[in-house]
């Protein structure tokens, strides 16, 4: 009765999360080309028939620019709401475009998706929690602050890929212009080391077992300034960060409330991996 949970890939060049059971999964984004998703879930021994839909954040390439050629190659059903497809511009068969509301949960098998609005520079966005025999699987990425949707979603999950874009001293010093330096702090921008810090103090629940710290920023940032900031307040939770580079190992969340690292759906010791 586990969750098998990845990163295929997280970061400004391209979003892709695997959250499944045994039989089925689904993909949240689909931001990184067909073949690179099939080349990935096949390192990490995950079958493409498991995937059972792709639900989609919000249109900003990093998150689509594969979804055109997954859903129309393998049949599946993509999940957005009808502004974000507008926007979008993706040119995918009407009967496999399906809508999702917010708060009213998607079944997919075993499955339940449930999507909540967020704060994001995009024209409706949407994060999501899933959840299978009790455990709740979070994706809480491309946030500019975190409104009430965000803080009461995060108390319920018991895994969460969570956005740690920037660090403020990286962004303030660095050469991007001063109109993208205030997007990306704005309240519809993305959640700083700093803000994913305080989230994860003040609103975690006693029952997390897994952060992945997802989104970094290639040019504002740096995987061990993130992992330093949570190595002193992470207690019982296993903090990894979710690579823009390749994907991540496979982690098994089961109703014990602990995750593991898994190779092809067997149990094997910790694997120390080079992310960066």
């Amino acid at each position: 009765m586990s969750l098998f949970i990845a990163s295929l890939n997280s970061g400004s060049n391209g979003n892709c999360y695997y959250i499944g059971n045994d039989t089925e999964a689904v993909l949240v984004d689909a931001g990184i080309s067909c073949r690179e998703t099939e080349k990935r879930m096949k390192r990490l021994g995950l079958e493409m028939d498991r995937v059972k839909a792709v639900f989609i954040s919000h249109e900003h390439g990093d998150h689509i620019c594969g979804a055109e050629a997954l859903t129309r190659k393998y049949q599946l059903p993509l999940y957005i709401t009808p502004l974000t497809f507008q926007h979008s511009r993706l040119n995918v068969g009407v009967h496999l475009v399906k809508q999702f509301t917010a708060y009213k949960p998607v079944i997919i098998g075993s499955l339940s998706v449930l999507a909540f609005p967020k704060l994001h520079d995009a024209i409706d966005p949407h994060s999501f929690v899933i959840s299978y025999n009790g455990l709740n699987v979070g994706v809480f990425t491309d946030i500019g602050s975190p409104c009430e949707h965000v803080v009461q979603n995060f108390k319920q999950c018991h895994a969460i890929f969570l956005e740690a874009n920037y660090d403020d001293d990286m962004l303030e010093s660095g050469r991007y212009p001063l109109h993208l330096k205030r997007r990306i702090s704005g309240n519809n921008g993305h959640l700083s080391n700093k803000q994913a810090l305080d989230l994860f103090i003040q609103h975690r629940s006693p029952f997390v077992s897994m952060i992945w710290l997802s989104h970094l920023s290639k040019d504002n940032n740096s995987p061990h300034l993130a992992l330093e900031l949570f190595a002193e307040h992470a207690e019982d939770t296993d903090v990894v960060v979710a690579s823009r580079y390749k994907e991540t190992p496979v982690y098994e969340l089961t109703d014990l409330d602990c995750v593991e690292p898994v190779s092809a759906f067997q149990v094997t010791k910790p694997v120390q991996m080079s992310l960066f």
